[in-house]
């Protein structure tokens, strides 16, 4: 039997019960990878990371994550709460680790002030997918219960990802986004047909110069009925709105925060900034704050 340490961390916010939870075992070594999705089942967020040792020198630290259904390659709310916890036990000052997940060896920055941690993830390769074709656009509006009166004109619908990829819908209001009640058994389908399993819907619908984009994000297709403040969405967007031109770039790196779970109670803050090269985004990194809802300790 082995004690392995437990904890509920709620992302993106410093608030208890906002921004979105995620489990994480913060002494991973020993679990199998049928235990760790059963754990991840039993806790039943949307994502559970599992901090394990090293398996060469070219990183510090392995994480997995698991939905409730499935390992996936990367996750940004999942990847703040593990390097936070991480960051507590062992009381890290300011400093950069790399951290091998499904999606690559990537670099995190832990930074220490006002005696608590904010992390920085930065996210994998860029990938743009060509616009979806008429149909299949079609098709995801009326399983998000959209119309295309509602689409932004200035956004294509379009595949993005940094290490686990989402399709990208921009809407022109706040309204429609936060009444919208899509048909998940209609996405969960159509995520075999696009090789996709996330659907991001966003706006540039504002009301404060502190926020520049809010969003909602669904992925039944791995157990996710909707996620409430999603890093491996907003840091595609990133990317997204420099690809399409639709915000100012100064001095090759365009910043900004987007606000996501309002609709659904669990408001959080994601912090984005993307890095250019010959006008093209080229890093994203993906920040924000936390803080642990509860911790446990579960026998094995």
């Amino acid at each position: 039997m082995k004690k392995y340490r437990m904890y509920q961390v709620d992302a993106f916010t410093t608030e208890r019960f906002k921004g979105n939870p995620a489990g994480v075992i913060s002494n991973a070594d020993g679990l199998t990878e049928t235990s760790m999705q059963s754990i991840a089942r039993e806790l039943n967020n949307s994502e559970t990371a599992f901090i394990l040792s090293p398996s060469s020198p070219d990183h510090d630290v392995w994480i997995r994550f698991f939905t409730p259904v499935t390992e996936v390659p990367s996750c940004g709310h999942a990847t703040i709460s593990a390097h936070y916890v991480r960051a507590l036990e062992n009381e890290l000052p300011s400093c950069t680790v790399i951290q091998k997940i499904g999606a690559g060896i990537l670099p995190v920055q832990v930074i220490h002030d006002e005696d608590d941690y904010r992390i920085v993830m930065t996210q994998g390769a860029i990938e743009f997918g060509e616009p979806l074709p008429e149909m299949v656009r079609n098709d995801i509006l009326s399983a998000l219960g959209l119309s295309l009166a509602d689409l932004d004109d200035r956004c294509p619908i379009q595949i993005v990802s940094t290490g686990h990829s989402k399709v990208l819908i921009g809407i022109r209001n706040r309204t429609a986004l936060n009444i919208l009640k899509p048909n998940l058994s209609r996405l969960a389908e159509m995520s075999s047909l696009i090789k996709c399993n996330g659907y991001f819907v966003f706006t540039l619908d504002i009301d404060s110069t502190d926020v520049q984009a809010h969003g909602r994000m669904f992925a039944p297709a791995i157990g996710i009925s909707e996620d409430p403040v999603t890093g491996n969405a907003n840091g595609p967007l990133g990317a997204y709105l420099v690809q399409h031109q639709l915000v100012p770039v100064r001095d090759n790196v365009f910043s900004f925060r987007a606000r996501q779970g309002e609709a659904i109670g669990r408001p959080g803050t994601v912090d984005v900034t993307v890095e250019l090269e010959g006008g093209k985004p080229k890093v994203v990194r993906v920040g924000g704050r936390a803080v642990v809802a509860f911790k446990t300790e579960l026998e094995l």
